[in-house]
């Protein structure tokens, strides 16, 4: 079985309080680009005699094997079934580190794909559940719908926000420190609901859908703010830092002018 867990984005991102579990409440809207994704293919090999045989292409991995959500992902699922020897490999083409999701939809899509190779054992909610012990982005992959996503971003909520036909321009690839994005920030929740400011068109998000993690990863590297004007500047009718970052993004009506961006790392795709 070969599957292609793609990238998301967050418009706007709201964190709203800390958490005493350690966690955050937050507030934002992930949406899927299926534009830019990785490769994992899951197979039922003949003769292996160990557990999982894991390996990976593409885009360097930090860390160990094991702390790899594809890993972490059948060491879950074997915990509730009854697993035949699996061969899984990875092709990494998402970023890491760049607010784009790669890591916990390939984890959620490892729980997917294993779960269809066992003829569907376990139900959405059950998957869910796995699936949010992986990592607070992981249950959004589940659906690959645009959602508001509350709590920890669990909480998924369908949006009828339609961006399709839009054109995505992804920028750069740098990572950064989750921990310390969020360690600049001040909880607080906006004083209109994300809902509600997404009724607001497109136009207008720029004004009123912010990314609370912003003030802190541009203080931090300033060239992203600059980036940010650059998009605006070039016609974006929206742009952002996607998640606890780096990737900025731009939302274009019109195929946009990438020479403007011959100097940093980019990716356009198709909504």
């Amino acid at each position: 079985m070969i599957v292609y867990p793609n990238a998301k984005i967050n418009i706007g991102l709201n964190v709203e309080a800390r958490r005493a579990d350690g966690f955050h409440d937050i507030a934002t809207l992930f949406y899927p680009v299926h534009g830019l994704c990785d490769v994992l293919e899951v197979i039922v090999p003949q003769g292996q005699s160990e557990p999982l045989r894991f390996t990976q292409s593409g885009l360097a991995i930090a860390g160990d094997v094991d702390s790899n959500l594809c890993v972490r992902a059948f060491g879950l699922m074997s915990q509730r079934l009854e697993l035949p020897p699996l061969a899984v490999h990875l092709h990494k083409q998402i970023p890491m580190g760049a607010g784009l999701g790669g890591g916990s939809a390939d984890g959620a899509f490892m729980l997917m794909a294993i779960n269809e190779i066992m003829a569907k054992p376990l139900n959405d909610s059950e998957l869910s559940v796995m699936a949010l012990a992986l990592g607070s982005d992981c249950p959004f992959f589940l659906r690959n719908a645009p959602c508001v996503g509350r709590g920890r971003g669990e909480r998924l909520s369908p949006t009828a926000i339609n961006l399709h036909g839009m054109h995505l321009l992804l920028l750069p690839d740098f990572g950064v420190s989750t921990a310390a994005a969020y360690g600049g920030v001040r909880p607080a929740p906006w004083t209109m609901p994300i809902e509600e400011l997404l009724q607001l068109p497109i136009s207008q998000w720029g004004s009123a859908l912010s990314n609370d993690f912003e003030p802190t990863v541009f203080a931090m590297h300033p060239q992203l703010a600059e980036l940010k004007e650059r998009l605006y500047a070039s016609g974006a009718v929206y742009s952002a830092m996607s998640g606890s970052g780096s990737t900025m993004y731009g939302l274009f009506a019109e195929f946009p002018n990438l020479s403007v961006f011959a100097d940093v790392a980019h990716r356009l795709v198709v909504l």
